[in-house]
């Protein structure tokens, strides 16, 4: 079983709005309203992929039991813990004649200590049955910041793989914590190394860098790809590697939630056991595919398999010594 951890799930809202232009009246083209947040979206997809997922978080208010149902009537198995304030809404607008997009995100609930307590509690007990954890997205209004380092440490106690997929200082601390595998975009990456790149060569060090914070694991995803440093030293079969994986970008239909799509693709992939190199295959071309749907983790297994021949991966060198374990 996958487990997705989402503690500030949302309805999303995405409109398809040409010619989007600040301060002036438009009317949307098409328009789509669905339970989400990342570890939703990242849920979706996996289902989508015939994974065995169960997605949990908190959910509260008229908006948090929409997303409860929606997530029922699409048979995404979900256990949430239900809260006090009302759940957020968050809405995209895409325009299609440029293929921008807005994001609108609402700030989402404060959590009381006995509310986050009961979901720490559910989550641990349903990874008993679990093989990985995804913890991915923001934290609620006021809930500490090393909230998912506590949880990154639970699961390793557990014997449960997580993947990490957050920013700020949420991912600095779960990073320190030793999770099995971080998933920062460019920005993301930049804030947690504390330095912007400028060049290929300082996204590589980067990647390493991330190894050395503490993640076993690092991929970065990338407009057109990403760079995952991946394996393990001690395991000879599967000895640590750079690799860099990249797709010719696709014209989007709409990239809100593409990601997410990454992410299931990789955890799938891993869960199934499959090679390092099908994993980031496989991840690429369903970020890639989720690109041509409307509405966030929605993807079509047939498009993804398709997009993999189109894949092009190379090991682009070792690390340096200091980042090797």
């Amino acid at each position: 079983m996958i487990i997705t951890v989402t503690l500030n799930a949302a309805i999303d809202k995405t409109l398809a709005v040409p010619n989007f232009r600040l301060g002036r009246r438009h009317r949307a083209v098409e328009q789509t309203a669905m339970a989400g947040g990342k570890g939703v979206n990242v849920a979706r997809a996996l289902k989508a992929l015939g994974q065995p997922v169960i997605a949990t978080g908190v959910a509260g208010g008229p908006t948090g039991t929409r997303i409860i149902e929606q997530l029922t009537d699409e048979a995404i198995l979900n256990d949430f813990v239900r809260i006090h304030e009302e759940s957020r809404t968050s809405t995209a607008v895409v325009d299609p004649t440029s293929g921008e997009q807005t994001e609108i995100n609402e700030r989402g609930p404060a959590l009381t200590e006995v509310e986050l307590e009961l979901f720490v509690d559910k989550l641990l007990y349903l990874a008993k049955g679990a093989g990985v954890c995804v913890i991915s997205g923001s934290l609620p209004h006021g809930v500490d910041s090393g909230l998912y380092a506590r949880l990154v440490e639970g699961m390793r106690r557990l014997g449960v793989t997580t993947v990490l997929d957050c920013e700020g200082e949420p991912l600095r601390q779960a990073t320190r914590a030793q999770p099995d595998v971080v998933t920062p975009n460019e920005v993301e990456a930049e804030e947690l190394v504390g330095h912007e790149f400028a060049d290929d060569e300082d996204r590589r060090v980067a990647v390493g860098e991330m190894v050395e914070l503490g993640a076993r694991q690092a991929v970065m995803t990338l407009p057109d790809g990403c760079l995952g440093l991946l394996g393990d030293d001690s395991d000879a079969t599967d000895p640590r590697r750079l690799l860099r994986v990249t797709l010719d970008p696709l014209e989007p239909v709409s990239a809100v939630g593409s990601g997410d799509a990454f992410l299931a693709g990789f955890v799938a992939a891993r869960y199934g056991g499959r090679s390092t190199e099908d994993c980031l295959r496989f991840a690429v071309a369903c970020g890639a595919e989720s690109t041509q749907h409307f509405g966030a983790g929605v993807l079509d297994p047939r498009g993804v398999e398709r997009l993999q021949e189109e894949i092009e991966l190379k090991e682009v060198g070792a690390q340096s010594p200091q980042v090797a374990r």
